[in-house]
């Protein structure tokens, strides 16, 4: 089976799920809740940037055959 990467790195659901393992596993072995909300926010930060640029990425691929700059 195959991993589709590129929909799995635009979801929100994945990402939440590793912000969320992360910062349960900060909690577990004694970090503070302040240090994992911290820190789930920097994931989720993170996943926005990841999320954007691969979907510019796509709609750029998807509008290069047209001549335009796939921006609207």
């Amino acid at each position: 089976m195959k991993i589709d990467w590129v929909r799995k790195l635009t979801s929100r659901k994945f990402w939440i799920s590793v912000a969320s393992f992360v910062s349960l596993l900060i909690v577990a072995l004694g970090g503070t809740e302040n240090a994992a909300a911290q820190i789930t926010a920097l994931i989720m930060a993170g996943a926005t940037v990841i999320g954007y640029t691969i979907g510019e990425g796509l709609t750029d691929a998807a509008h290069s055959g047209d001549g335009g700059d796939g921006d609207a």
